[in-house]
Formats: structure tokens, C-alpha cells, sequence
């Protein structure tokens, strides 16, 4: 027998407002038919004066535990993936933590921009197997829209806020690939790109500072990488994309994401594509199509689903879940 760490429920949550790209016509120099043709992205939500990224985390994670049928106390462990924290700290997992009257168990962030979800899901999945927790609530939260430059039309019209979450639970399986729950992981990062993706800002310079994009040089990486990433994945449990029902990618471009599923040999139909509504929410775009592709009735139980993201670091990864 093989523990593995399953999905118990999976939830999301959206801030009321939803900006259309219109409204970016009256502001800066761009068009809907500009933002659409380079992004694929139509709409995004952006949060509320006083709304925070924790805030968007508990409700999230509130819907979650309603889709597992659990408590907040049944949780052993709260993993966060964010760059956009409330505060430098305390963290917002604990923050959340507090938030959904849990007061047991640990909670903690992880930071890896755009790549986060993947690299706190791949973490709560250490901590299960390790038997350091049965259950963990894995977030990714974000609220970008703190953080843009709104006169640099390359990067403000990309981004918007949002969170999903979903639970992990230990279970026995065989030990072969029709097991569910987490069947491989891959994470990598190079430092050396570091000025290719990131935020002006932080600690250093006492500002909260803007985020900075050098947009090709992203797109280069970005399909060539999130495609190694989700190969060597499958490779480590001997599987191909044509095992694959659904790939649901991080949702930053529509072209990069086209590009991947192609390099993969992975048809566009069988790819969650939020971007549209969403825009680029960074951590939180992956649990976000996750819990939208669910809904939907895409995503079902015993589905072999890889999920791959890349971010600023740069850091990416991969995971594959047997649902």
C-alpha cells in the first residue's frame, strides 16, 4: 500500500467587481480588441477598497471545506501560496487560520509568484506523506491589483484577484498510477532571470513598489519550460499527455497556454481555460480552474489532471493528480 494525498473539495472565491476591458480605454492607451488579441484575457475581478488577500483566502477556503463536507478543525495544516500578503507578516495562512475559527494544527506561507500554488500543493503533499498531517487546505490568494502600475498598458490590464483553495486528505492506494490523489511533482527555479519578472519594491526599498515585465522574455520561457516541467513529471510515474484528461495550467495568456498544450500533444478541449474571466491571479489561478473546471462538470473523479505554472524567480513546476 502507497499513501497518497487525495482531494477532498475544492472552492473559490471572486471579488464583486468585475473590470471589462473596456474600462481600461479610458485611462491608458489601449482597446478590448488590443488586450484580447495578445492575452485572450476578456474581463478580471478586482478586490474592494479594504478587501485584502486573506479576506479572498477564507472565502475560498470556506467553500472548500463545504464542498469536502469538513470543519475548519478537521484541518491539520494551512498552506498559503501568495505575494500579495496583507502584512510582511504575520502570515496571511495565519491570518486565515484565525479567520475560519481553526485552533488547531499550523499554518504557513509560501512564495513563488505565479508558480506558488504548484509549490504549496507539492509542500502539502511532503507534509502528508511524511505523516507530519492527515489533512491540509492548500490557498492561493492574491490581490495583484495592489501592486500594478496603472499607466504601463503592458503589464495593469493583465492582472486581476481572486482565491481558490482545495483539501488534501491522506489516504492508502496501491501504489500504481489509478491511484487518486498526487502522483508526482517537479520544481525548479533559476535566479538568473530575476529581472525578467518582479516587483520594485519590498523591505530594501521601504516601498510596496510595482510589478515589472519584460513580457517576450517571459513568453519565451514560459512554453518552453511549463512543457519540460509537465513531462518529466508524467515521465516519473510512466505516463504521457495522451494519459492526460485534463491539463489546467496556470492562467496567465491564452497564447502561452495554446503553445504548451500543443508542445505536449494535449488538444485544446481537454484544457481548463479560465483567463477570460480571471485575467492572470497568479497563485491563485490554478485552484481557481481547478474549482471553475470542476464546476462545470469537466473535471471528474478518477480524472488524470496535470496542473504546470510558471513565475517570477523564475520558479515553475508541475503536478499530476489522479482526481
Amino acid at each position: 500500500m502507497t499513501l497518497r494525498a487525495v482531494v477532498k473539495g475544492v472552492g473559490h472565491y471572486l471579488p464583486e467587481r468585475v473590470v471589462p476591458n473596456s474600462e481600461f480605454e479610458e485611462t491608458i492607451d489601449t482597446s478590448d480588441e488590443w488586450i484580447r488579441s495578445r492575452s485572450g484575457i476578456e474581463r478580471r475581478h478586482f478586490a474592494a477598497d479594504g478587501q485584502t488577500t486573506s479576506d479572498l483566502g477564507i472565502r475560498a477556503a470556506k467553500a472548500a471545506l463545504a464542498d469536502a463536507g469538513l470543519e475548519a478543525d478537521d484541518l491539520d495544516a494551512i498552506v498559503v501560496a501568495t505575494s500579495t500578503a496583507d502584512f510582511t507578516f504575520p502570515s496571511a495562512a495565519t491570518m486565515i487560520q484565525s479567520g475560519l475559527g481553526m485552533t488547531r494544527g499550523f499554518a504557513f506561507d509560501v512564495q513563488a509568484v505565479c508558480a506558488g500554488f504548484v509549490f504549496a500543493l507539492t509542500n502539502a503533499n511532503g507534509l502528508i506523506l511524511s505523516g507530519q498531517a492527515k489533512r491540509v487546505l492548500v490557498i492561493g490568494a492574491e490581490t495583484f491589483s495592489r501592486i500594478m502600475d496603472w499607466e504601463d498598458r503592458g503589464t495593469c490590464v493583465l492582472f486581476g484577484d481572486g482565491a481558490g483553495a482545495l483539501i488534501l486528505e491522506g489516504e492508502e492506494g496501491a501504489g500504481s498510477t489509478d491511484d487518486r490523489g498526487i502522483l508526482a511533482t517537479d520544481l525548479n527555479s533559476d535566479g538568473t532571470y530575476r529581472d525578467i519578472l518582479y516587483v520594485d519594491g519590498g523591505v530594501s526599498t521601504g516601498t510596496t513598489g510595482h510589478l515589472r515585465m519584460q513580457g517576450k522574455e517571459v513568453f519565451r520561457h514560459a512554453i518552453e519550460k511549463l512543457a519540460q516541467t509537465a513531462h518529466t513529471s508524467l515521465e516519473k510515474i510512466g505516463l504521457s499527455g495522451d494519459d492526460v484528461d485534463w491539463i489546467v495550467p496556470h492562467q496567465a495568456n491564452l497564447r502561452i497556454i495554446k503553445g504548451t498544450a500543443q508542445k505536449m500533444g494535449v488538444p485544446m478541449d481537454r484544457v481548463v481555460v479560465t483567463v477570460q474571466d480571471h485575467g492572470n491571479t497568479s497563485a491563485a489561478s490554478i485552484p481557481l480552474a481547478l474549482s471553475v473546471g470542476k464546476e462545470r462538470g469537466q473535471i471528474k473523479q478518477g480524472d488524470l489532471v496535470v496542473t504546470e505554472a510558471i513565475g517570477g524567480g523564475l520558479a515553475w513546476g508541475s503536478v499530476v493528480i489522479r482526481w
